[in-house]
């Protein structure tokens, strides 16, 4: 049921937070770029002009769960506004006009329509036989929605078609796997598929259906990429890994390589082996393979992003770590990173936290000669715990 409850904005408006942000000046050479990603140590500070940037973000601050605006403005950031909801949030998705769509975390019963400059809000509680997996995306014409959710007497995947005014559901569709989690829609033809095919990552972990994150039998494991009708939601393709143990999680699509990539988290038995598992996998619409060669990066790719150049970079935690990768998936390096976690892009420029709200902006380039020796500046801890995404608002 969906549920309008317009707000006054300063119930919403909490005391401002700052914290400072890593920031690399645009005008470094690739030769600079490269030794840096390679791991190359930044000890000093150096800051230049950069354009104030917005970025949409959920994030736990004490005691509470909230979503909201995030000015990144040269080197420092600071919290503008923001809304407490109930639970963890995951997956956010910007609409035009400034409206902002959250959907709880997996388990997860809500779907929230924020608007920050008015405060309004709508709520749909999802019906008690169904669980949000984290997901949401909008339809190219804004009127359909798309949820990644799971059937809880079955623990089968399924994709919420909604109508996006009222959040209702108007139909589902299944996602031929368990544990779905991101999806988008293919901004341009890969393969045989058309742009706008709907591509969901089937995470593929068995849990317990109640609880959506407790994990049993972890030998029936079942990751899959599939590629489903925008439609009908009839099945146009479906890939697997070889190795079984690599869950399927979240997904970025590069205009300039024409790829997909896709962060992986590793489930195996030996912790061994999970730790020096590969943390991307690259589709170019006929193929998934994963990226080479695999750095030990204890096998868990936290979120993904499109570099300018058509790579990828994914963010490891849990190794304190963000990963580089060409636009054929090789390895370039790593950048130290404490518990890397969200990251945005676009054409410019790339942004990347941390849990600790630990923030950085990154900008890519290639320029002069004469550039600045490479350096950058690190965010001390705050209070905020800033979760997997982060994006940036639709103009």
């Amino acid at each position: 049921m969906a549920i309008d409850s317009p707000r006054a904005e300063a119930r919403h408006q909490r005391p401002r937070t700052t914290g400072s942000a890593v920031f690399l000046d645009k005008g470094i050479s690739r030769r600079q770029l490269l030794l840096w990603a390679g791991g190359m140590s930044c000890p000093s500070v150096w800051a230049a002009p950069a354009q104030d940037t917005t970025l949409l973000a959920a994030w736990q601050q004490q005691d509470e769960q909230r979503i909201g605006l995030l000015a990144v403005s040269g080197a420092h950031w600071s919290v503008q506004r923001s809304l407490a909801v109930p639970t963890r949030a995951h997956g956010l998705w910007s609409e035009p006009g400034g409206g902002l769509l959250a959907v709880a975390r997996r388990p997860g019963d809500w779907l929230l329509r924020w608007h920050p400059r008015t405060g309004k809000t709508q709520w749909h509680w999802i019906d008690g036989d169904r669980r949000f997996n984290g997901h949401v995306i909008a339809g190219a014409g804004g009127a359909t929605l798309w949820t990644t959710e799971t059937d809880l007497d079955s623990a089968q995947g399924m994709l919420g078609v909604r109508e996006a005014q009222s959040l209702e559901k108007t139909d589902e569709w299944a996602t031929h796997g368990m544990d779905p989690h991101q999806l988008l829609a293919l901004p341009q033809p890969a393969g045989d598929l058309p742009a706008g095919t709907l591509m969901v990552a089937n995470g593929g972990i068995p849990t317990l259906p109640k609880t959506g994150r407790s994990k049993r039998a972890l030998n029936r494991m079942d990751s899959s990429l599939v590629a489903l009708d925008p439609a009908n939601g009839a099945l146009r393709g479906q890939w697997r890994l070889n190795d079984p143990h690599l869950s399927i999680r979240h997904l970025a699509w590069n205009p300039v390589s024409g790829t997909l990539g896709i962060a992986l988290q590793a489930e195996h038995p030996d912790k061994t082996v999970q730790h020096a598992a590969p943390v991307l996998a690259v589709w170019d619409g006929r193929t998934l393979r994963t990226a080479e060669p695999p750095p030990a990066l204890a096998g868990y790719g936290g979120d993904v992003c499109a570099l300018p150049g058509g790579g990828f970079a994914v963010s490891c935690p849990r190794a304190h770590r963000l990963a580089l990768f060409n636009a054929t998936g090789h390895c370039t390096g790593t950048i130290e990173h404490t518990e890397a976690y969200a990251l945005a892009a676009n054409r410019q420029q790339w942004w990347l936290a941390s849990s600790r709200s630990e923030a950085g902006l990154l900008h890519s380039g290639v320029a002069a000669s004469a550039s600045p020796p490479l350096k950058a500046r690190h965010a001390g801890k705050g209070s905020l715990q800033i979760d997997n995404h982060w994006i940036l608002p639709r103009v």
